[in-house]
């Protein structure tokens, strides 16, 4: 098979967080000549915005709760999807197989490493996933969206390359667009959201804590906000009782122009929403979810905010008071807010679609790419080229 025309097969879980990256990496090795295929379950299969190009193939993925019992059906499902997995892989003959994480994944990277195929796994967090702390051992790379990955155990070093975590097109395209005009009298348009479904705490607190806003800075006020269906007429009534004008939808299917027309983000901390935001360049006051695995949304701010960037706001801290306090400190002065906006566009890694695939087709072609190994001078180059971005972006202006 030559290096210009390949084949790889892709393994994601059944969220929207495992499955973006994949999908615009599959744009990306298409873009480049190859043919790519997708292994899911059947709740991935109905993620919007899977390529026309890209096959799905749904496999059963085992799930292992708590409970032992459980256990035997999780085991049996996973030998089921590898079974089915290896007579895809008999057909197509992958260079490699590429991981995500999430249970789906499972089945298909085992049955590459009994193919003895070439695997990687990719991690959208700043905390390894269970599954692919159970797979990190067999495959060959793996690679990061993070400088520092928690419970990565330090002999798997060697194979770490950090390169981010691949975003929608239609959201990469907005990167090199300036952060919209924020003056002193103007509009102050702010972003809500809670995943694709909203999240009820935003929707019990936000409207109260934008109301309690000094009156020259609340009269500004343009909210969008998502909402789950239950609560969108409490939540409009909220608002209506506050005077401020706010549009409210269960699902925004042009997210993207909203993101570009956003002042501020005001939501959770998921991996796929923090790098929308650091390639796009918006401040943020992020509220992790606590009951996320292994507390990683807690950990996917830090770069964040350690940056300026964005302000974090543990849930149970989280009160209409503690949101007036937060938008004051960040927009009380329109340089503040340009000020993170831009701290936070100089987190953002925008070829991470780019490098993941260059770390791919390393397999069977090219050397692997040393430029993004985490360490030592591949770092600094890293953080160079993302400074070097930001004095062009500044020059711009």
């Amino acid at each position: 098979m030559s290096n210009a025309n390949r084949h790889y097969v892709l393994a994601a879980g059944g969220t929207g967080g495992h499955l973006i990256p994949a999908f615009a990496l599959a744009s990306e090795l298409e873009r480049r000549g190859h043919h790519v295929a997708l292994i899911t379950d059947a709740r991935g299969a109905q993620i919007p915005g899977k390529p026309d190009f890209l096959p799905a193939h749904v496999l059963p993925a085992g799930r292992f709760g708590k409970n032992p019992l459980s256990w035997f059906k999780g085991v049996r499902a996973v030998l089921e999807g590898r079974s089915m997995a290896l007579r895809l892989f008999e057909t197509f003959q992958p260079s490699a197989v590429v991981g995500f994480g999430g249970y789906p994944a499972l089945p298909a990277l085992l049955a590459a490493t009994s193919a003895e195929i070439p695997s990687v796994i990719h991690e959208q967090n700043a905390v390894l996933g269970r599954v692919n702390r159970l797979l990190a051992g067999r495959v060959q790379a793996i690679a990061t969206a993070y400088p520092d990955v928690q419970r990565l155990k330090t002999k798997h070093g060697d194979k770490v390359h950090l390169v981010g975590n691949p975003v929608r097109g239609s959201v990469l395209a907005l990167r090199d667009d300036p952060f919209p005009a924020f003056t002193a009298d103007g509009l102050l348009r702010v972003l809500v959201t809670g995943g694709s479904q909203g999240a009820r705490i935003l929707s019990e607190v936000v409207p109260d804590g934008l109301a309690m806003l000094p009156p020259a800075l609340r009269s500004r006020l343009q909210v969008t906000q998502q909402c789950r269906p239950e609560d969108i007429d409490a939540v409009r009534e909220r608002y209506r009782s506050h005077d401020i004008p706010a549009e409210l939808g269960t699902y925004f299917k042009d997210m993207e122009s909203r993101l570009a027309d956003a002042h501020l983000f005001i939501g959770r901390a998921g991996a796929s929403t923090i790098a929308e935001l650091t390639a796009v360049g918006r401040p943020a006051i992020l509220i992790p979810l606590p009951i996320a695995t292994d507390n990683h949304q807690n950990f996917n701010t830090r770069e964040m905010v350690k940056a300026g960037g964005a302000r974090a706001i543990r849930q149970s801290d989280f009160t209409p008071g503690q949101v007036a306090k937060q938008i004051q400190a960040m927009a009380q002065r329109p340089e503040t807010l340009a000020t993170a906006a831009h701290a936070a566009w100089n987190c953002g890694r925008p070829k991470a679609a780019s490098d993941l695939a260059d770390l791919v087709e390393s397999f069977g072609g090219a050397e692997l790419m040393d430029v993004i190994r985490v360490g030592g001078n591949a770092r600094v180059a890293a953080q160079g080229e993302r400074a070097a971005h930001g004095s062009a972006r500044d020059e711009a202006a």
